[in-house]
């Protein structure tokens, strides 16, 4: 499972600040990379929050859903 992180980047304070997080639920990723296609659903998704829906980016972080869940 891969899990996007959304950021905008914000001009002022220099820095990205989080916006949310988006799971993604397909296998197949139709022919795009990781980030195109985090990066096109974050667009649709927070478009609207922003005034410059460029100044939106993600960072795709894989999850083993086996392995990351377990409570050691």
């Amino acid at each position: 499972m891969i899990i996007y992180k959304v950021f905008y980047k914000n001009y002022e304070s220099k820095r990205g600040e989080l916006m949310g997080t988006l799971p993604e639920r397909r296998k197949d990723l139709r022919g795009k990379t990781e980030v195109q296609s985090g990066l096109r659903w974050a667009k649709l998704r927070f478009g609207h929050m922003v005034k410059d829906e460029n100044s939106i980016f993600v960072v795709p972080n894989k999850l083993d859903l086996g392995i990351d869940t377990q409570v050691t």
